[in-house]
């Protein structure tokens, strides 16, 4: 007697559904999609190479860049966090208030919007690892602590950002836009992030928890690092967006948890976790990024550009899910 073939509420029901999230871009898919992003930006925006250009455009790119290194980090370890873009405003609203508009508190600025961001990352780091609380369950919740905190402290936008942190920004050292740099400056951190144990540990728990542990792997204090350096990334994000914007903003993460997970898709990270890489999620930013700057030069309404941009999203999504079923046939 042969065996019925499993139904979808089977599959459901015994977990073989999660199978969909080791799936993963390849690097070529990732490369292939920056490039032809990039054409279209040039096609419709021939001065898109010219300094002025690229100083504009990183210094928009900067602050998703780093939140989607610090979900790639979470993501990795086998976790997730939706709380990101409300730790980017929570750090960067505190960061705002500690400045008040003064040059000389911006060194503490940068200390008071990192050391934000650790907190946070610390407490959601706690709640997954230590209470072992679903990582989707427990930053819903918390996303809504760090919007409120940030609330309290800044209840509408405003205020303003030393001149020397904005003027930096948009500078340029030996001809390379300051923008340019501090995207450069993600990637390097990654990459010397990657060459630690830490990072090993990171990607061993989010490969298979069980065997992790079994190899002696500190399961519990790895979890709630993913969440710490997270944080820590998100207050860079959070500096990148005060000196972009010269004033501070309660509301200004509300889409980068999506945002910085669908750049964790495009950039060829498994939602399982275990695989991919930071500096993939930064080309994953980039072509969100740039797909945004592509929709506007096209005159695509601004109620669209959120629509068209899911779709590609999708769609990338599902090239990965085909490619994946080709591999395993």
């Amino acid at each position: 007697m042969t065996t019925p073939p499993q139904t979808t509420v089977g599959a459901i029901r015994d977990g073989s559904w999660q199978r969909y999230l080791t799936f993963s871009l390849s690097t070529w898919v990732t490369i292939g999609l920056l490039i032809v992003v990039t054409a279209l930006n040039v096609a419709l925006q021939p001065t898109f190479f010219t300094t002025y250009s690229l100083t504009s455009n990183f210094a928009t790119f900067a602050p998703l860049v780093f939140a989607a290194v610090a979900q790639a980090v979470v993501v990795i370890g086998g976790g997730l966090d939706l709380s990101i873009g409300s730790i980017v405003a929570l750090a960067s609203v505190v960061a705002l208030t500690v400045m008040d508009g003064e040059p000389s508190r911006v060194a503490i600025g940068v200390l008071a919007a990192i050391v934000t961001g650790v907190i946070a990352g610390a407490i959601n780091g706690f709640i997954v690892g230590v209470i072992r609380l679903q990582p989707l369950i427990a930053t819903f919740a918390t996303n809504s602590v760090f919007a409120g905190a940030a609330l309290v402290v800044l209840p509408k936008p405003g205020g303003m950002v030393p001149s020397t942190m904005t003027t930096g920004y948009r500078s340029l050292v030996i001809g390379i836009p300051v923008s340019v740099l501090i995207v450069v400056l993600a990637i390097v951190l990654y990459w010397l992030l990657s060459r630690t144990r830490l990072m090993r540990h990171i990607r061993a728990v989010g490969g298979d928890r069980s065997a992790a542990f079994a190899s002696l792997v500190p399961v519990v204090r790895v979890q709630m690092a993913s969440y710490i350096v997270a944080g820590a990334f998100a207050g860079l994000a959070a500096l990148a967006i005060l000196a972009n914007t010269g004033s501070g903003d309660p509301f200004v993460g509300s889409s980068m948890a999506l945002d910085s997970i669908a750049a964790v898709v495009l950039g060829g990270i498994a939602l399982a976790g275990g695989r991919g890489s930071g500096i993939g999620a930064v080309a994953g930013a980039i072509i969100l990024a740039m797909v945004s700057t592509v929709l506007s030069f096209m005159g695509v309404p601004t109620t669209w550009r959120q629509l068209a941009s899911g779709v590609i999203i999708v769609a990338a999504i599902a090239l990965s899910v085909v490619m994946s079923r080709k591999d395993q046939r």
